[in-house]
């Protein structure tokens, strides 16, 4: 059977070190979770599941015209473990890998999306974790019954470093997978760097 990628895009962060919604900020335009969510849909995903916090009515309504799956993480606060379990509750059971994408990286490229999901083709059982320059960035992929694994694990990160020996570190030609959005200081950076000069 053909393997299938979903992803789930985790945007229930209330970004406290931002100060405002960092879902809703703008970058290019539009909303940074709208240009996310482009990344993901271009690549030719299976499904697109997003997951918000209980008061993220502003960020359900700013992607309501996008084909994707909205989902609640109803513990306020919650990390981001506990949105990649309600996540997994949405998939479609024909998945056999998940794309974990953070709404802190929007601006990853959906050639990098999609390069992840062709090689997940070929190495099903495999992480799957883009690296610009040697630094570790996301989106990662996951097989399906390895992110399964979360709930005997606190954190993605532990989930990795229980099955090391699947881990594949591919090197990619796109800088916004390290780029990251958590402060005001990192979203000027990024408008910066999205700026002609």
């Amino acid at each position: 059977m053909q393997p299938h990628v979903s992803a789930i895009l985790l945007a229930a962060g209330m970004s406290r070190r931002m100060g405002c919604c960092k879902q809703l900020l703008p970058l290019d335009g539009r909303p940074a979770i709208v240009r996310g969510i482009e990344s993901l849909l271009a690549a030719e995903l299976d499904e697109v599941i997003v997951v918000v916090n209980p008061e993220g009515e502003e960020v359900a309504a700013a992607i309501s015209h996008l084909p994707v799956t909205i989902a609640v993480n109803g513990t306020s606060g919650s990390d981001m473990a506990g949105s990649v379990r309600v996540g997994l509750k949405r998939i479609a059971a024909t998945a056999s890998g998940v794309l974990i994408s953070l709404a802190d990286t929007p601006l990853a490229r959906e050639e990098t999306c999609r390069f992840l999901t062709e090689l997940h083709r070929r190495h099903p059982d495999d992480i799957l974790i883009p690296a610009y320059r040697g630094r570790k960035g996301h989106p990662t992929l996951f097989p399906r019954q390895v992110l399964a694994t979360i709930d005997r694990h606190p954190t993605l990160r532990d989930v990795i470093q229980a099955h090391e020996e699947r881990v594949q570190l591919l090197e990619v030609n796109d800088p916004w997978v390290i780029e990251e959005m958590d402060t005001p200081e990192d979203y000027r950076r990024l408008v910066s760097l999205l700026t002609p000069s």
